[in-house]
């Protein structure tokens, strides 16, 4: 927390932040993200993704396009965030994505010692007879992605990353940069979402 009222006050000194302050920020946390996402970024229940240690860069990137701008639709919907962001300002989306993005990320373990070897396989080589690229060619060995590119996947919850997978595959969720993820969700199948899902969630 001390290191993200750092980071927030040389924001504001230098103008990106603006007029959002440490107080406003955990306003929104507190009334919109918590009881999904938790005060710390480490959601307790599994349908929704841990933001803790995620790329600012792309946390900010999914709140903007979960709101409505001058009356275009919303480019990633679903309906709860859809409501959560209606009122934010980019401003206060830039803050909070700061804010989760300075919060420690809790361990977690793969759990499904079974499809183990498979899911390495998919994150580290990919399935190159169905064209499906090696995961860890964009998101990092580790998992940790690159900031401003691809997110940070290691220690995500399985469901929420099965749940996006399939959302890219049946095309619900389409705010992928030219169409990446939904090419690499097309050629897996439900068993191998799962299994890179689980050894996402072991990731260090």
């Amino acid at each position: 927390m001390k290191r993200y009222l750092l980071l927030l006050s040389l924001l504001v000194a230098s103008g990106a932040a603006h007029a959002v302050d440490a107080a406003r920020v955990q306003e929104i946390v507190t009334t919109n993200c918590a009881a999904c996402h938790g005060t710390d970024g480490n959601s307790a229940v599994t349908e929704y993704p841990k933001l803790a240690g995620q790329h600012a860069e792309y946390l900010y990137k999914q709140l903007v396009e979960f709101k409505s701008w001058d009356g275009a639709p919303a480019k990633r919907e679903n309906a709860i965030m859809n409501a959560m962001v209606a009122t934010l300002t980019k401003e206060e989306m830039k803050a909070l994505a700061e804010y989760y993005s300075q919060q420690k990320p809790a361990p977690a373990a793969a759990e499904n010692q079974a499809t183990l070897a498979l899911g390495q396989k998919i994150w580290r080589a990919g399935i190159a007879s169905k064209g499906v690229p090696a995961c860890a060619a964009c998101h990092g060995p580790t998992g940790s992605g690159i900031p401003v590119q691809f997110p940070a996947l290691k220690g995500q919850h399985p469901q929420y990353t099965i749940a996006q997978l399939k959302a890219f595959r049946e095309q619900q969720r389409a705010n992928d940069p030219e169409a990446m993820m939904r090419m690499t969700a097309n050629g897996l199948t439900d068993s191998e979402m799962a299994a890179v899902a689980d050894y996402i969630a072991g990731l260090r």
